[in-house]
């Protein structure tokens, strides 16, 4: 007898396929997942759990794949990438695989832009060009930015720069230039004013939010980078800029998290837009969960 395909599979890496829940970090992925995993059980679901990468894993015996904490995929991007490709020829993705490839590459912030979307003023800078970190600050008038690579996550190679420090950091954006495309946005003082927003929206509407700060002497907002998370409750604006955002993507999302901070002049600027992985913050909001796992089950149907 053959066995019953799982409907839905969440994705992870190897290291959080079994959590220490001793670990605060850990415990909060197993709480997250496990919200997730009931909802979708609740939906009439059956759930697995697994590495992306688990060599063991027949993925055509399953229904779906559903991205949660697949949170190394940058630093293997190499192994990542064609696993993309067999695996979304073998079963069904959320996010697609199209859309993922998208979002990947930072570059869809330009894309984002061209179509309406307020984000912070960027510079991209492809591999190998000769630019510098002095010559693009002089061109748009900046005094201070942000560089990070077009392909990354959990702020990875990402420098804050002043007049200042300019010149330490030269040399650092040369080698990364050499390696990879980056880009150059001019630094959001909100961030540190007033934090940076995260809305999550499901099937193209805001499920719910929070806000991130970064601890005293640092910008990223990351809680793995010593930021706080707060609750928020989202305003009628916010949520409009977000499902706006989401909806100018190519295709609609099943789910999103949108990151932005507000500008000088009352208005949104994005940050990014986050379809591959994102954590959502089910723990803020578990509800959402419910929300996430009734916008798949009716898309599987």
């Amino acid at each position: 007898m053959t066995a019953k395909p799982i409907d839905v599979v969440i994705l992870t890496e190897d290291r959080y396929v079994h959590p220490d829940l001793d670990d605060w970090y850990q415990a909060q992925i197993a709480r997250e997942d496990g919200l997730v995993a009931a909802a979708l059980q609740a939906q009439g679901l059956s759930v697995a759990r697994h590495s992306w990468s688990d060599p063991a894993v027949d993925w055509r015996a399953c229904g779906s794949l559903l991205f949660r904490t697949t949170w190394d995929y940058f630093d293997r991007f190499a192994e990542f990438s064609p696993w993309l490709d067999a695996v979304s020829a073998q079963t069904r993705l959320f996010n697609d695989a199209a859309l993922i490839r998208w979002n990947i590459d930072k570059h869809y912030l330009g894309e984002l832009a061209a179509r309406g979307v307020a984000i912070a003023p960027t510079r991209f800078v492809e591999r190998g060009e000769a630019a510098t970190l002095a010559s693009i600050m002089a061109a748009q008038g900046w005094d201070e930015i942000v560089f990070k690579p077009a392909v990354s996550g959990a702020a990875r190679l990402t420098y804050r720069v002043d007049q200042a420090s300019l010149a330490a950091h030269e040399p650092v954006f040369a080698r990364c230039v050499a390696q990879e495309a980056m880009l150059v946005q001019r630094f959001e003082q909100a961030i540190l004013a007033d934090g940076e927003l995260s809305l999550i929206v499901i099937d193209g509407r805001c499920s719910h939010a929070i806000r991130k700060t970064a601890r005293a002497g640092d910008f990223r907002v990351q809680d793995d980078h010593g930021g706080t998370v707060h609750a928020h409750t989202p305003s009628a604006d916010e949520r409009a800029f977000a499902e706006a955002a989401v909806a100018a993507c190519p295709v609609l999302p099943l789910y999103a998290r949108v990151d932005f901070v507000r500008d000088g002049g009352g208005g949104f600027r994005l940050m990014e837009l986050e379809m591959i992985e994102p954590e959502l913050f089910f723990r803020f909001d578990p509800p959402a969960a419910d929300m996430l796992a009734a916008a798949l089950a009716k898309k599987m149907r």
